[in-house]
């Protein structure tokens, strides 16, 4: 595995791929955006990224966090960081995966056995150097990954078989990889931002929500419910980024101090989720809600669709599978 001091000597020469100039020193007030709400462990980890910034620069660097989508969507996000309107952002994979196919291949169905084993996937080189790309590809530097551990789903109905989420109206990230399973499965995506879905899905707009346990657990989508698949189908990677024009614009010391610093509390925000993923399902088991407990056998027919389209689509994933099974 690279170290992290490693992961942040790779990052500038990243942003020099794109021929840009190295800059002076200066103070800077960093803007970072994500979409979850303040006490999310992501929210949680880009505040205390912060705080170590400001006091490992002596004050000169500040960073002010935006969460729960106040600067727009992830796609708006992106734009701004392509344009350096935005310095910073923890987006997820998703948004990524949409302007860079291979990204997908992190959501192949039960590619990870557990939140412990994505969390080795997420660490290995494989995954690491797929950031090097990203200057050129999106405008932006990769610094590290995160996660937001599993996913379950949670229906308003029953559900016994993978047939009972057919032609049911589910709330999904807006990305193909996780549109292109449920389509599989003949549920009708519905994309539909963070703060919409737990009227959503207590007014019965949608049917159905694909979801991680801690927000099951945390934003009560659990009140809603009939039964809640725990599934643990795909995991749901996160990325730091820094914008490719604003870190152009940073001294050498600057990106190396904001390279490491950034990936280290992404990395810890790994651990937590490793910590406390079996406690969340534990409390979401504990509601009285109907549980099934489901694995790939479950999704059997649509595993298959989803592999026929992204083999092709992400080359990357063959190298992906070679590292979950080493890292059994």
């Amino acid at each position: 595995m690279k170290s992290v001091s490693h992961l942040a000597s790779l990052v500038p020469a990243a942003a020099l791929a794109l021929s840009l100039g190295t800059g002076a020193a200066q103070s800077k007030e960093f803007r970072l955006g994500l979409i979850t709400p303040p006490p999310h462990i992501w929210t949680v980890a880009a505040t205390a990224f912060g705080d170590e910034l400001k006091s490992a620069s002596g004050g000169k660097h500040t960073v002010t966090v935006f969460p729960s989508q106040q600067l727009g969507n992830e796609a708006q996000m992106m734009q701004q960081l392509q344009t350096g309107a935005l310095d910073m952002a923890f987006l997820t994979i998703a948004e990524v995966s949409n302007r860079v196919p291979d990204f997908g291949a992190f959501y192949a169905p039960y590619l990870a056995d557990d939140v412990a084993h994505a969390g080795r996937i997420l660490r290995s080189d494989v995954a690491k150097d797929l950031l090097s790309g990203l200057p050129q590809k999106a405008g932006v530097i990769g610094i590290g990954y995160s996660m937001g551990g599993l996913r379950q789903i949670v229906s308003r109905d029953p559900v016994t078989s993978a047939a009972d989420l057919a032609g049911k109206k589910l709330r999904i990230t807006p990305f193909e990889p996780i549109k292109d399973f449920y389509n599989a499965l003949g549920a009708a995506s519905t994309p539909m931002p963070l703060p919409a879905v737990y009227d959503a899905l207590a007014n019965g707009q949608v049917d159905a929500i694909d979801m991680d346990a801690e927000l099951i657990w945390a934003l009560k989508y659990y009140e809603h419910a009939d039964t809640i698949l725990i599934s643990n189908h795909m995991m749901f990677p996160m990325v730091g980024l820094v914008s490719a024009r604003v870190w152009q614009s940073l001294s050498e010391e600057d990106r190396a101090m904001i390279g490491k610093l950034m990936a280290r509390h992404l990395d810890g925000a790994i651990d937590t989720y490793v910590q406390k993923e079996g406690d969340w399902l534990l409390s979401v088991e504990g509601t009285g809600r109907t549980i099934v407990e489901a694995d790939a056998a479950f999704f059997a027919d649509a595993i298959g669709k989803w592999e026929a389209i992204w083999t092709e689509k992400a080359p990357v994933l063959k190298d992906l599978r070679k590292v979950a099974e080493e890292t059994r």
